[in-house]
């Protein structure tokens, strides 16, 4: 099969190093890629966000299979223009990827799916605005409604904040703020059929114990030690299920990846947010335990033949990534700063940690930072503690000027 990857951050690099280890792929593409995606891909350019120009390229590379990697590309119904020239696409369409592009448009199919989440108002004018926020109290969730690649969400104890956040969005949701560990949950359909990945936890925030500003994420593990075992099963069952049954009730079905991002409140189960793709960092520690072969399940989504695929098959080992940042980031970053040290945890670390790549470029002989997430430094090992140590003993060989990177990935789960 030969497969084309679209997108160039670190979820993508998780994507094609797992596909690279299939053996039913003979030809790895991926358009733009990074630097690190070079190593196991052939890159080519390509606007992600123009349909027509991702199914000519995918045309012109013969690909059996497309799979779209970043929300902003689905939201923009690439998926579609690939379909429509015959390819197999994993993805949903445009008006289902609407999941993630609008938080109301997904409250509402939670309604529709009596699917457990925060009480919530939409709201378009500063009247609105202050009604809601007056109606939950603090702390306040203030999430843009539109796209806002992770950072678009402001929980906070300052009413001041808050109502600015909501301002500078032309439509805000407002929602009761929920308590409990959060949790994120891949699933791979087809529209019909759902067949659940293993769970994960990411770290949003910027520092250390869940202080500054939120991220797109800065690190992630899996397995989760303290969640109860039949936590799969209960989402399955109450949420990721009866979502995609309505979807296609709607006339929208949805194939490809569901993520819910959930907390475990003390009232149970409820949904924070959906996203319409793989989540990253999650999909970094999540694609390390699985060992089905990835090709032929993203496939059978594509296809509509999921039903068919046997039992998923993962790893006994527990997995952790750290994300590498740039100087200043979540704000503005710094980037062309080289990086160094890449070869040190090729040469030292593997096959048990691994760099992947976010935001990379190759400059000559050198490779240097080009974005605000730079580096996913993932390991596996027997339990949280051994992948943890293994992550960072390997984050420790990396070089890059200024950045910054969180020092408490997965510790409270690997003392649990």
């Amino acid at each position: 099969m030969k497969v084309l990857v679209i997108g160039g951050g670190a979820r993508e690099h998780a994507l094609c190093r797992s596909l690279s280890l299939d053996p039913d792929v003979t030809a790895l593409y991926c358009a733009p890629g990074n630097a690190g995606i070079a190593e196991v891909a052939e890159l080519h350019p390509v606007e992600a966000l123009d349909g027509d120009a991702v199914a000519r390229l995918a045309t012109e590379l013969g690909a059996e299979l497309v799979v779209v990697g970043p929300e902003a590309p689905l939201v923009a119904g690439v998926a579609d223009s690939v379909r429509a020239v015959g390819i197999p696409c994993f993805g949903p369409s445009r008006e289902a990827a609407e999941l993630e592009g609008s938080k109301a448009f997904a409250k509402d199919v939670m309604a529709g799916a009596n699917v457990p989440t925060a009480r919530s108002y939409v709201c378009t004018t500063p009247a609105e605005i202050d009604e809601a926020l007056d109606a939950f109290g603090a702390p306040y969730v203030v999430k843009d409604d539109g796209l806002a690649a992770g950072k678009g969400v402001v929980v906070t104890d300052d009413v001041d904040e808050a109502r600015a956040h909501a301002l500078a969005c032309d439509r805000v949701v407002i929602e009761e703020f929920l308590d409990g560990p959060e949790v994120s949950l891949f699933a791979i359909t087809d529209g019909t059929t759902v067949v659940p990945l293993q769970p994960a936890q990411d770290f949003k925030r910027a520092l250390d114990n869940d202080e500054g500003p939120n991220t797109g994420g800065m690190g992630a593990y899996s397995p989760l030690p303290w969640a109860d075992p039949k936590l799969v099963d209960e989402v399955m069952e109450s949420v990721l299920q009866p979502t995609v049954d309505e979807l296609r009730r709607r006339g929208t079905p949805f194939s490809g990846l569901l993520y819910a991002g959930l907390a475990i409140t003390s009232r149970g189960v409820r949904v924070i947010e959906f996203n319409a793709r793989f989540g990253d960092p999650e999909t970094q520690v999540v694609l390390a335990r699985l060992k089905t072969p990835l090709a032929g399940v993203l496939l059978a989504s594509a296809n509509g033949t999921l039903d068919l695929v046997p039992p998923l098959k993962w790893r006994d080992d527990a997995a952790v990534t750290v994300v590498i940042a740039s100087h200043n980031y979540p704000g503005t970053p710094r980037t062309g700063d080289p990086i160094d040290g890449l070869a040190d945890v090729a040469a030292q670390d593997a096959p048990h940690a691994f760099v992947l790549h976010a935001g990379t470029r190759q400059d000559g002989d050198a490779v240097v930072s080009a974005g605000g997430r730079v580096l996913s430094v993932t390991a596996t090992g027997k339990d949280l503690s051994q992948a943890r140590e293994r992550a960072y003993t390997a984050l420790g060989r990396i070089r890059l000027d200024g950045s910054r990177h969180r020092t408490d990935i997965a510790l409270k789960a690997a003392g649990a």
